[in-house]
């Protein structure tokens, strides 16, 4: 049987990340909705599918997923009256939640996110994340080399992270098996450009994981794109792994056997293609996860998880105090 896939928000992000893929699926029928007519008539003439005016015509085809791609801003608004109708499953893009844009999320933004997905839990909705981060190649790669050579848990975690890329860093870190318990954080003095007309400053926060481990991240928009977007150092007791921006070069460092490894891609390497990739992967995880009926690869929790550690990261902040995550932000819902 073939799947049908509701498309919530047809701007660039829909169309130059998801709709080529799914697009190509044999099995896949597309319908749009968009705050936009003219915008989801033009997918649906490139890409294929029928547009609808409302959310309950949307769901009264009985898609088997919908995609929530609206930009973070919007994400909120669009989906509660989607889980008004109790569709099956939501897809939602990073981060969950984040209304007054991804560099500058809120402590409300939390309490939001886990809003939509209480709301989720109540009406039997499957909620998911795209994190298409967890399927770079190099961060797959690491996972396999830290199982099996049995580098262990992280006992510390550092990074230098963009803010275009900072909710999937933040993902990493649980992707990685380190689950934030407190952290301590501070803003910096400085405006930098964020956008076209938008500035946001520097972050900085210390962290302790709820196994011991300690770890360091700074955010900030003032780095250039034509470089790595990031830096990430996961130490371990017998191993260390680097990550270098978007699928670039990654070095694993074997203390047992005192040696390096560089993993690069090859010559003709263009970091956007593998981002492209990366998302191709991501969807088709979840189609598949679709189609065999299993859990999907990342589950909704995760958005929470991830805005979680920011919402306390901006509280800490403005109180200029430690502040515990599952004490002052639980994710029970």
């Amino acid at each position: 049987m073939g799947l049908k896939i509701g498309i919530v928000g047809t701007g660039g992000v829909a169309s130059k990340n998801y709709l080529p893929f799914l697009s190509k699926q044999e099995d896949v029928t597309l319908s749009y909705l968009s705050r936009t007519r003219s915008r989801a008539e033009a997918c649906a003439e490139q890409f294929g599918g029928t547009v609808v005016d409302t959310p309950e015509q949307l769901l009264a085809e009985d898609p088997d997923a919908v995609f929530v791609l609206t930009g973070e801003r919007d994400r909120y608004r669009a989906t509660l009256p989607l889980l008004e109708l109790k569709p099956k499953r939501l897809f939602f893009e990073k981060p969950l939640v984040a209304m007054e844009g991804q560099a500058h999320v809120t402590e409300d933004d939390f309490e939001k996110g886990k809003e939509l997905l209480r709301k989720a839990k109540e009406t039997g909705t499957e909620t998911a994340m795209v994190f298409n981060y967890r399927f770079f190649e190099q961060s797959r790669r690491a996972r396999e080399i830290v199982k099996e050579r049995i580098f262990g848990w992280p006992i510390q975690i550092t990074a230098l992270v963009h803010y275009a890329c900072w909710s999937h860093c933040i993902d990493l870190m649980h992707f990685f098996g380190a689950t934030p318990e407190e952290i301590h954080a501070f803003e910096g003095g400085i405006d930098h450009p964020s956008g076209k007309t938008e500035t946001a400053r520097d972050v900085c926060a210390a962290f302790r994981f709820d196994y011991g481990a300690v770890g360091t991240i700074l955010g900030t928009s003032a780095m250039s794109f034509k470089l790595p977007l990031f830096h990430m150092i996961f130490n371990y007791k017998d191993g260390r792994i680097l990550f270098r921006g978007l699928d670039g070069q990654m070095e694993v460092m074997d203390y047992r056997s005192n040696t390096t490894e560089t993993f690069s891609s090859s010559e003709d390497y263009d970091r956007w293609e593998q981002y492209r990739a990366s998302f191709v992967k991501a969807v088709d995880a979840y189609l598949n996860s679709i189609r065999r009926n299993r859990a999907a690869p990342v589950e909704g929790i995760a958005g929470l998880e991830e805005l979680q550690f920011e919402a306390a990261m901006r509280r800490s902040i403005s109180r200029n105090k430690p502040v515990n995550l599952k004490q002052e932000f639980p994710l029970e819902l």
